[in-house]
């Protein structure tokens, strides 16, 4: 499915609609525009005929998906969602259930990056507090205890690599002063990407009810934070290794390795397919979720998803079925 100028996710009410021109000494004409959030269309076109002037529509440079997308051959019918992005060419290869309201485990991590980069500085000192206590049975922990410190970059690496939930806190809390800031941060910077159909209420995704994001909005989302060099640069490392200080000044060393079973070497990628790196995520809410930057033979980029798969070997299957339709 093309995706230049089609239409997104923010619908415009042809009765709302106001268009107001108003002539100034620089010759400006201004637009006002109603439109609604949590609707199936973010993009519009209108052409000032006498004037000669457009609008650029909000998914001109985006893939879109607006319905399911079937591509011969693929049988996903036991995920939540899925969908593959070509992101040079604009075009959905495949989608499903792209705009289900889904709840996304870790990947939720991938939100907590892109605000932690955009809004914080690497080398700053992040001290954690009491709230990195988690004892939510099963959450993937680093072991971070009150009064330890580690920079922004170290804390970026756990979290993205080892999906650490307890690191995810301690990013918020140096960030923005507290959990509560950080996660407003997080819902306004998704709706800034037109990804207007989620919601976070925490900074590492687990499970809270009205807790959610879609496939669509992930994509928008992990697009966004692969801008950052530095995101690119951890999703695509196997292992990371670093020593940080705890409250006495003693120093902890950790030693981990990528969640992404790809990179890892447990699963085989495609032949004609290099996975670059990405980020899974995992609860008993949100199933086996994972979402992959890859690119084909002649160097083309791809964004894949996969949420609320049924256990770690039917996604990876799942995934690999997806990424072997790039040609």
């Amino acid at each position: 499915m093309k995706c230049t100028n089609k239409n997104l996710k923010w619908k415009i009410s042809a009765i709302l609609m106001v268009i107001i021109l108003s002539v100034t000494g620089c010759g400006n004409t201004r637009y006002d525009m109603a439109y609604e959030l949590n609707s199936d269309v973010s993009s519009y076109q209108l052409v000032n005929i006498s004037n000669q002037e457009t609008v650029e529509p909000f998914a001109a440079d985006l893939c879109v998906a607006s319905k399911d997308i079937p591509t011969a051959g693929i049988d996903l019918s036991d995920v939540g969602a899925a969908a593959l992005f070509d992101t040079k060419n604009l075009d959905t290869l495949y989608a499903l259930n792209v705009n289900e309201q889904i709840h996304p485990a870790s990947l939720t991590k991938v939100m907590t990056a892109l605000v932690a980069l955009k809004y914080g500085s690497t080398d700053q000192m992040l001290t954690a507090s009491q709230n990195v206590t988690i004892t939510e049975p099963g959450a993937q922990l680093c072991g971070l205890k009150p009064g330890d410190q580690m920079t922004l970059d170290q804390a970026l690496h756990i979290l993205l690599l080892y999906s650490a939930n307890d690191v995810a806190i301690l990013i918020a809390e140096g960030v923005s002063g507290s959990v509560e800031e950080f996660v407003a941060l997080m819902n306004e910077e998704a709706k800034s990407l037109g990804a207007t159909n989620c919601n976070f209420t925490n900074p590492n995704g687990l499970t809270e009810d009205g807790h959610y994001v879609t496939a669509y909005d992930l994509y928008l989302i992990f697009q966004e934070a692969l801008q950052y060099d530095l995101f690119n640069q951890i999703i695509q490392m196997t292992s990371y290794s670093t020593v940080y200080k705890d409250s006495s000044g003693n120093e902890k060393s950790i030693e981990m390795e990528n969640t992404n079973l790809y990179l890892k070497g447990v699963y085989d990628m495609p032949a004609n397919v290099t996975v670059i790196g990405g980020k899974t995520g995992t609860t008993n809410a949100a199933g086996h979720c994972l979402i992959l930057l890859s690119r084909s033979s002649n160097g083309t980029p791809y964004i894949s998803i996969i949420m609320k798969d049924t256990s770690r070997e039917e996604l990876y299957t799942d995934m690999t079925d997806l990424l072997e339709t790039i040609k």
